[in-house]
């Protein structure tokens, strides 16, 4: 059973959404095939689960504003990954040991049980904070009891320790947290259960010393793909070095083999997930077909979440489309998942396109909300694909150099980028939905994500090159 502080806050939640859903419906930037908030802030995505024939996707979410604060975990369900339902928030700040936001999490089926893990934030009246790590159960999947504390603090940790995810291997339980450590490192933490009540502390995986990479990490997620172990997390406190690490905070992973036993983590290089201006805290889980899928915020802390548009119509921020994770050597590939498909209408094919020192559009191929795919590239020079005045992508065939380029909505207008290495091009695929793009190149080698607001009523698309480019084009609306 609920609290009856928990069943009021959620009550507020909802009369919240009531009271603005016609300010927010009326935003021209409001997207049409992703999942958004419907009222106030929007950020990580949590809990993602496949439970007994229905996805879950849980985010955390700020209702009463479009500014962080106490979170609450929003709520929507499909059964087909494309098409979605919003339910009830589940979790509402309420107890002593969440008062001050339901922070990120995950989702497990225990025998049966949806069983929610998710971290407490608590803050003093003198502004210290205090973390809890804690679990909440659903019979039904829709409504939710909190069962408590489940891990406090261990020694060595700032209460900067939270976003647990939680996982089953070979019949234990295993939760990686994220955590900064009381030397100022961001750090991995482990911990072992066999009831998912009691909990062993195992210790860091892994971490930075000294500060040399990170002093937060956030949203860490482990999982088993291609043979290897592959470990996300969202690293606080890089510096920008060339083309890389260029967001304000970041998301990427590690790729090696994890030793359960001794918590070893033997693993390689740090690698970005994502190229462009908005993508973190990603989470995966596994889907009915066993595929490894994941979703991230399209945003990132702390970047110019203040100048977006759409606050003036009370909401903010979005989830990525599902992206279809597949490990390549050491590489984590990235796909749209096959159901995105089904969204699919007004189909336009223009093969064989050559181009020669132009600019040029084509029939049908414009739109707000459309998926627009590059085969069979070939070219070069630079060949651009110029997107409402706003955005473009670009790639440099002899410097090998993939940009994606807007005009900034924090600095009025400003030109701004982001780049990165690309031996070679011969995949754009590319999803537009009214305010934001996601280019995945050459089948998810590397992908950008960004949000961009133009005009209403521009849908232009031109391509250009400044020498010669050869292509197949296909595009379909998107609704």
């Amino acid at each position: 059973m609920k609290s009856l502080n928990e069943k009021k806050q959620i009550q507020l939640a909802e009369e919240e959404i009531k009271k603005y859903a016609s300010i927010v419906e009326s935003d021209p930037n409001r997207l049409r095939y992703h999942l958004m908030p419907p009222v106030g802030l929007m950020n990580d995505p949590n809990g993602l689960i496949y439970w007994k024939g229905t996805y879950h996707v849980f985010y955390q979410w700020m209702p009463f504003q479009t500014t962080h604060g106490a979170k609450f975990w929003g709520h929507y369900t499909s059964h087909d990954f494309v098409h979605w339902e919003r339910q009830a928030p589940a979790l509402a700040p309420s107890e002593w040991f969440d008062r001050n936001g339901c922070y990120s999490g995950s989702a497990v089926d225990n025998d049966g049980v949806l069983t929610l893990f998710y971290t407490g934030n608590v803050k003093g009246d003198d502004g210290t904070r205090h973390t809890y790590q804690c679990m909440a159960i659903s019979s039904d999947g829709l409504h939710f009891e909190k069962k408590g504390v489940v891990v406090h603090l261990p020694d060595g940790y700032t209460a900067h320790f939270r976003d647990p995810k939680v996982w089953k291997h070979e019949n234990k339980w295993y939760m990686v947290i994220g955590a900064q450590s009381e030397q100022l490192d961001g750090k991995a933490v482990l911990f072992r259960s066999d009831d998912l009540m009691h909990w062993e502390h195992i210790g860091a995986i892994a971490g930075g010393e000294d500060g040399n990479f990170g002093y937060m990490w956030e949203c860490p997620d482990v999982f088993r793909l291609g043979g290897k172990d592959v470990l996300i997390v969202c690293p606080q406190g890089l510096q920008p070095e060339g083309m890389h690490y260029q967001n304000v905070y970041q998301a990427g992973y590690f790729v090696g083999q994890l030793n359960y036993e001794t918590g070893q983590y033997v693993h390689g290089t740090f690698t970005e997930l994502d190229r462009g201006f908005e993508f973190y805290a990603p989470q995966t889980m596994v889907d009915e077909h066993g595929r490894r899928v994941m979703i991230a915020w399209m945003g990132v802390p702390d970047q110019d979440e203040d100048q977006h548009p759409t606050i003036a119509y009370r909401w903010v921020h979005a989830l990525t489309l599902p992206r279809e994770l597949v490990l390549i050597g050491d590489k984590l590939y990235q796909r749209p998942i096959e159901q995105l498909q089904l969204l699919r209408s007004d189909e336009v094919h223009h093969p064989n396109v050559f181009l020669q020192k132009e600019v040029r559009q084509f029939d049908g191929v414009k739109g707000k909300t459309i998926e627009l795919l590059l085969k069979h590239i070939d070219g070069k020079g630079v060949l651009s694909i110029h997107i409402q005045n706003n955005v473009s992508f670009s790639y440099d065939f002899e410097q090998k150099v993939a940009t994606l380029e807007r005009e900034s909505f924090a600095r009025n207008g400003m030109k701004e980028k982001r780049q990165c290495l690309l031996s070679q091009l011969h995949t754009i695929h590319m999803f537009i939905d009214t305010s934001s793009i996601e280019i995945f190149l050459n089948d998810g080698e590397e992908v950008f994500t960004a949000r961009f607001f133009t005009k209403e009523e521009n849908e232009h698309i031109s391509f250009q090159t400044n020498a010669e480019a050869s292509f197949h084009l296909s595009k379909w609306k998107l609704c």
